[in-house]
């Protein structure tokens, strides 16, 4: 699904953007032991306290507990960022200052190939007992060109669509989850029927939007792109790319012309209350989200997930454990995120917060195809998710620039959906000033 990423060359300034104020000297990559999912193996030479630093919900709090109560000498203290932005700024700013970073840093692959530059300021994490863990092109994901393994692999965001089927029957649609596939268009399923059907929940007269936002619609939309924003060498084509103004303009005429977006911004707090006042219909839905919906939506009893996806398949985001060379216990970290991304531990995680597993033997278990979600009126969440993941044939290609450009690009949906503060073509001004200083 995805071809390895090439190293590109970055300029003085983008290194300073990354690490404003980093000593000149590098760090050295400190070599790490072997060892294997099994805790029995982790390095045990007297207490210790780790520190694993991830951010929205990962399905850990249980497993942490389980690894501690299998090495007692071992503590280890969770860092959990509300948010991947904020989870980035912390890291970028430690990594400047060369200290207080965790043992086990969690990277969300968007702004993973910022830090696969500087490759010695992680452990390489290679080791005979990950082999064939993950599917390829998640590995290829986060190995560099000269075979360093920066990261072990968690999730992958296969997508489909989460609904109210209670606000669906409320306006006269179908709510079973079969027929909501249908609905929007089964295995040839579009983007202008998931908005044409908007339309027409709309003129129900129900007065609930249809979609929380643009930037999350947007989102789902230009990952199917195998190259939205730059080239395999680095050049940034973001602004010549028309497939990249199509799909911004189309967006804004369904979320603002048209009225099917709720201007609710994603992980802000008004994002989080509409959950629980009928704030929107639909959204873009990949597996770790069931999590984030049914910890906001507490009490509510409406929602479900349809296997079906406008444009075919799509997945979001995906993150990868890492190592940084500043940890002061490397050999156990590693031995940590090597336990936690073993497939028995991602099916355990993928039933707590629906964080789908990126491990081919987890994906080819029975266990995690018979998983049900009681909150989600008891769908087969592993079927539906792995029939999405199944339907992904295109991953965008990320450069060091993509989270810089995807993240304008945000900003530029979000003055004309949330804050409304600037038309459709003033803010695309604003987002083409944006990528062209970004040499």
């Amino acid at each position: 699904m995805r071809e390895k990423e090439v190293a590109v060359h970055t300029t003085k300034k983008s290194w300073l953007a990354l690490t404003a104020g980093l000593a000149g000297v590098a760090l050295t990559a400190t070599g790490c032991s072997s060892s294997s999912g099994d805790p029995s193996t982790a390095p045990d030479d007297g207490p210790i306290t780790l520190t694993v630093a991830t951010f929205n919900e990962f399905g850990y709090d249980d497993l942490i507990q389980e690894y501690m109560d299998l090495n007692p000498n071992i503590t280890v203290n969770h860092k959990k960022a509300a948010t991947s932005n904020e989870a980035r700024d912390n890291l970028n700013t430690r990594l400047a200052a060369g200290s207080g970073l965790s043992d086990i840093e969690a990277i969300e692959v968007d702004w993973l190939p910022e830090l696969m530059q500087y490759p010695d300021k992680f452990n390489d994490l290679t080791d005979a007992s990950v082999e064939g863990r993950w599917l390829p092109w998640k590995v290829a994901q986060a190995t560099t060109p000269d075979g360093v393994l920066m990261g072990y692999g968690t999730d992958i965001g296969p997508e489909g669509i989460c609904y109210r089927g209670d606000l669906f029957e409320a306006a006269g649609l179908p709510s079973d989850r079969t027929e909501v596939a249908a609905l929007l268009g089964g295995a040839g399923a579009t983007w202008d029927t998931y908005f044409e059907v908007g339309r027409e929940f709309a003129k129900a007269g129900t007065g609930v939007p249809w979609m929380d936002s643009a930037g999350a619609t947007y989102q789902g939309m230009i990952g199917q792109l195998a190259q939205p924003y730059e080239q395999n060498d680095g050049t940034i084509i973001a602004l010549d790319n028309p497939d990249v103004k199509a799909i911004y303009d189309s967006v804004l005429k369904a979320a603002v012309d048209d009225g099917l977006s709720a201007h609710a911004q994603q992980w802000t707090d008004d994002w989080n209350a509409a959950f629980q006042n009928d704030g929107f219909a639909t959204m873009i839905c990949p597996g770790w989200m069931l999590g984030v919906i049914e910890g906001n939506a507490a009490g509510v009893t409406g929602w479900d997930i349809a296997d079906v996806f406008p444009g075919g398949g799509g997945n979001w985001g995906g993150s990868f454990l890492t190592v940084p060379t500043q940890s002061e216990h490397p050999a156990e970290a590693k031995a940590l995120a090597n336990w936690l991304t073993a497939p028995e531990q991602q099916l355990k995680a993928f039933k707590a917060k629906g964080t789908f597993p990126s491990q081919v033997e987890a994906l080819a278990s029975d266990e995690l195809k018979s998983q049900t979600n009681a909150f989600f009126q008891d769908a087969p969440t592993g079927e539906i998710l792995a029939s999405r993941a199944a339907a992904v044939t295109v991953a965008p290609f990320k450069g060091p620039n993509y989270f810089a450009i995807n993240d304008a690009m945000q900003q530029a949906l979000t003055r004309v959906d949330v804050d409304n503060t600037d038309d459709a073509a003033t803010s695309w001004k604003k987002f083409e000033d944006a990528v062209k200083a970004l040499g």
